[in-house]
């Protein structure tokens, strides 16, 4: 690959009026994007107002006229992009940009095909509830255990790809379970796949997070169907 591959970013965004346009603004001043890809799941809240006000030429916005889910909007964003590689961005500031060069690294030295930023790498982070910690940490092992990998964030946001792997997976999963969907055929396709410690400011219920207890089962049944079935 190139030394200075296209990337492009796909951000899932449903309701985050307080955040986006300030997300969109760091991802720019990475200055390692060409293409930044919004998918409004269909927000209520302002947010599709406040992305029709963006006229950078980089930025596209694609929207969806009523809420299908994490997945949904990830599908739609992927499916749009023209980068060499894809990065996934949530849409609130929990995660930090300023992780992209770190991220990509390892696709642009050809030593990966997919790249995990991983939470728990030893990085600066916020500390967060031991709750949330020890639910992510009963997922990625499960997932481990079922699919004899090693990864220890499988839920982080951050991932980043080939654009040519993520072409090939069809994504079957509407909410959360896209996360261990992609993970899972990304190992049954066995893509070289690396971790690299980013930074993390979690938030609370309180400032909009959307992740919940129910999700967390989902997410288990969800790998049981992906380990199992395609």
């Amino acid at each position: 690959m190139s030394e200075s591959p296209k990337v492009s970013v796909v951000i899932p965004v449903y309701n985050e009026k307080a955040t986006i346009l300030e997300i969109i603004d760091k991802v720019r001043a990475t200055g390692l994007v060409s293409e930044i890809v919004v998918v409004d799941d269909g927000s209520t809240d302002g947010t599709r107002e406040l992305l029709d006000t963006i006229k950078y030429p980089e930025v596209r916005v694609l929207k969806h006229e009523k809420n299908a889910g994490k997945g949904a909007a990830v599908k739609t964003g992927f499916a749009s992009v023209t980068g060499d590689i894809a990065i996934i961005q949530d849409a609130d500031l929990e995660y930090d940009p300023n992780d992209y060069k770190a991220l990509i690294t390892p696709i642009v030295e050809g030593r990966a095909d997919v790249v995990y930023g991983t939470r728990y790498g030893g990085s600066a982070r916020k500390v967060d509830s031991l709750c949330h910690y020890m639910i992510n940490r009963f997922i990625t092992t499960f997932f481990n255990v079922l699919m004899n990998r090693h990864f220890t964030d499988m839920e982080t946001c951050y991932k980043v790809f080939k654009t040519e792997v993520i072409k090939k997976i069809n994504i079957k999963s509407k909410r959360f379970g896209v996360d261990p969907e992609l993970t899972a055929k990304t190992a049954k396709m066995r893509c070289r796949v690396f971790e690299v410690p980013i930074s993390y400011v979690a938030r609370g219920y309180d400032e909009g997070k959307k992740i919940g207890w129910r999700d967390g089962i989902a997410t288990l049944l969800h790998i049981l169907r992906f380990r199992f079935f395609n």
